[in-house]
């Protein structure tokens, strides 16, 4: 099972793709799943981490309507993607727009998938995290 962290700071190019960083690259050669995400960022995915999501997904979206409209926004929010030889991933434009990726772009490691934040977007998210892990407090 993979296991992705580290965070790196890139821009969007002209053409909405971002460079994703060379120790990532390895699980995505064949192909990514990108989707939109909690906290208003994007996911990268691997197939078979994609496909395990799903599967959480599917089976859930029968409990009840919110679950079911979670998993309607979830696969209709869903780009596959590969990555080109440069190293580029490109960025559906309504992807760009829901996590607000129109310069800076942090490309975070989140242990099982890669995760593209809006600089601002993240820091305002994570100020409270960790502040507490300055101030050495559990939760």
């Amino acid at each position: 099972m993979e296991r992705l962290f580290g965070q790196h700071e890139h821009g969007v190019d002209q053409k909405g793709r971002v460079i994703l960083p060379a120790k990532f690259r390895p699980y995505y050669a064949e192909r990514g799943f990108l989707t939109k995400h909690r906290g208003g960022c994007l996911a990268l995915w691997t197939p078979a981490m994609f496909e395990k999501h799903m599967g959480g997904l599917a089976e859930d979206q029968d409990e009840n309507s919110i679950r079911r409209n979670l998993a309607r926004v979830f696969a209709a929010g869903t780009e596959e993607v590969e990555v080109d030889r440069q190293g580029r991933l490109p960025i559906a434009a309504y992807l760009r727009s829901f996590a607000q990726l129109d310069g800076a772009v942090l490309v975070n490691g989140a242990i099982d998938r890669v995760e593209l934040w809006n600089p601002q977007v993240w820091q305002q998210k994570m100020a409270a995290t960790e502040a507490r892990l300055l101030n050495d407090e559990d939760d």
